[in-house]
């Protein structure tokens, strides 16, 4: 009897390429659907099927004889301008892969959607799983798009027999950044001397991708149909985060410390900036908004009913560090 076929969809990306070598270190059969080939997958034993989430023929080719379809493509845009685009890939390429998988007779569809996609309780409660999201009442055009692709694979739940388990991960951190986050950003300039001041104010969860990544597997084998699995880490202010890498960079702390006033003044500049000079967005009036929200994420269902047991932050700063440094050696 062949062992069951995992494809994953948006392999290239940080969560998707986790996926793909925790899927690797089990022996797994894997393909996985790209739009190009890249020397990261080098070394990597695995099938390639070419195509895109916005192209339904690409899709049912890859999706054919699938066990389990893993669908983490989208776009991740805090830059402004690219809405259509973003709309396209991350809500249309959801229902594209939702129809193929129906199609194919794919036994399980899990679905990376986004903390994002849930609305900030007020005075910092501890958010749990939902299973009907609001789209309009969100904050920026990312989590619109996340918000709705949910609601859509989460319909056909109901209404059409789809077994699927949607994961919903936070800001993710760790080894294999090729894309470049704009945590990843941040990191590099930290470590190249390039970041002379700290942030006086917000916090996020953050949680390293393996995890994540682990979550998935978890979810696919373990997971509810129908049910959402919040998969957080550590919640950390933003100085905190910053004095971590920098502690784990041998360098000391910036002395500088910017108000939540001054960032949004130069806010606004900032995009222009990163527009102009194509570079990854770090501090944007959406990035603003987003570090001074509630991030206090419950992962108590993830790990009673998956065994989710995400690590520190500095272990996974560790990693990140090590690994980008390893990374630039090449």
């Amino acid at each position: 009897m062949q062992s069951p076929l995992f494809v994953i969809t948006g392999a290239t990306g940080h969560i998707g390429y986790a996926l793909l070598k925790k899927l690797e270190e089990r022996g797994a059969r894997v393909r996985i659907l790209i739009r190009k080939d890249t020397p990261v997958f080098d070394g990597i034993e695995c099938e390639k099927v070419y195509g895109d989430v916005t192209d339904p023929d690409s899709l049912s080719a890859a999706f054919k004889d699938a066990d389990v379809v893993f669908h983490l493509a989208g776009i991740i845009d805090i830059n402004v301008g690219n809405e259509d685009m973003i709309w396209k890939v991350n809500f249309e390429g959801t229902k594209n892969v939702v129809r193929a998988a129906q199609k194919c007779g794919v036994r399980r569809l899990v679905y990376a959607s986004s903390v994002d996609a849930y609305i900030p309780l007020p005075n910092d409660q501890l958010m749990r799983e939902t299973d009907r999201f609001e789209p309009d009442a969100l904050d920026g055009t990312y989590a619109k798009t996340k918000a709705a692709a949910t609601n859509f694979v989460l319909d056909a739940v109901h209404n059409e027999g789809l077994d699927a388990v949607v994961v919903f991960p936070g800001a993710c951190i760790g080894p294999y950044d090729f894309k470049v986050s704009n945590v990843g950003e941040m990191v590099r300039m930290y470590m190249h001397g390039h970041f002379p001041a700290s942030v006086a104010f917000g916090a996020y969860n953050f949680v390293d991708v393996r995890d994540v990544a682990d979550g998935m597997i978890a979810a696919a084998e373990k997971g509810r149909t129908g049910e959402g699995y919040i998969l957080c880490g550590e919640k950390i202010s933003t100085d905190g985060f910053i004095a971590t890498v920098a502690e784990v960079c041998g360098k000391k702390p910036p002395r500088i410390h910017l108000s939540e006033g001054i960032v949004k003044l130069a806010a606004p500049i900032m995009e222009v900036y990163y527009k102009l000079s194509h570079t990854t967005p770090l501090f944007t009036r959406y990035t603003v908004r987003k570090l001074t929200a509630n991030c206090n994420f419950s992962i108590e269902k993830a790990q009673k009913e998956l065994g989710y047991n995400p690590m520190s932050v500095r272990q996974s700063v560790q990693d990140m560090v090590a690994w980008i440094r390893e990374y630039e050696k090449q």
